[in-house]
């Protein structure tokens, strides 16, 4: 049990070293140095630096996977609410832990080999967002459009809330706690009208 927890500690150092300072500027180095190991124990549990990004990846894309699927079970049936349980579920864990906005970042600047595996993390989760947005539409409690881009236009707000901080800052949005929450609930805000049957 005792290697788990130093796995563990290693993902969990990398990941807010790679989304604090991005992935190119940490070292293996500084990242056993601040797990308290020797680099030499990291590259027991990863073979390469890429292969700690991609576990890092994957591990943020299951956690993201196990929060959505709790919000969406624990929402009323309401396609409107379990619509803005999901928005907030994905915006809870960057409120808790700021890194994974920079994280997010980072991930614009994967390469291709690394880009297509989080994509396989990934792509299952957008489906079934596609899908369900899909079938309430059909069924006329969501106002009917694209699922595909409305999930898209979704995604690209809270890429861009990590990408983009300096043009959000140009309109006064401040990078703490504070902020995130109020963007979070302009998005909740915008999702309910745009999906809301006329």
């Amino acid at each position: 049990m005792p290697d788990r927890t130093t796995r563990e500690r290693i993902l969990d150092a990398a990941l807010d070293l790679f989304g604090a300072r991005g992935v190119d500027a940490v070292s293996l180095d500084e990242i056993a140095r601040h797990v308290g190991v020797r680099k030499q124990t990291v590259l027991y549990w990863f073979d390469s630096k890429e292969v700690l990004v991609d576990a890092v990846l994957e591990k943020v894309a299951a956690e993201l996977v196990v929060v959505i699927d709790a919000a969406v079970r624990a929402a009323p049936d309401d396609p409107l609410d379990r619509v803005d349980a999901v928005v907030r579920a994905v915006f809870r864990p960057a409120v808790r832990r700021p890194a994974l906005l920079g994280l997010v970042r980072e991930v614009s600047r994967l390469n291709q080999s690394q880009a297509d595996r989080l994509a396989a993390h990934i792509s299952p989760l957008v489906e079934r967002a596609v899908h369900y947005l899909a079938a309430e539409m059909e069924t006329g409690r969501l106002r009917t459009g694209d699922p595909r881009l409305i999930a898209a236009l979704s995604y690209a707000t809270v890429t861009g809330i990590a990408t983009e901080p300096e043009a959000l800052r140009t309109v006064g949005w401040v990078a703490d706690q504070a902020g995130l929450r109020a963007l979070r609930d302009e998005l909740r805000a915008f999702l309910r009208a745009a999906l809301t049957p006329s």
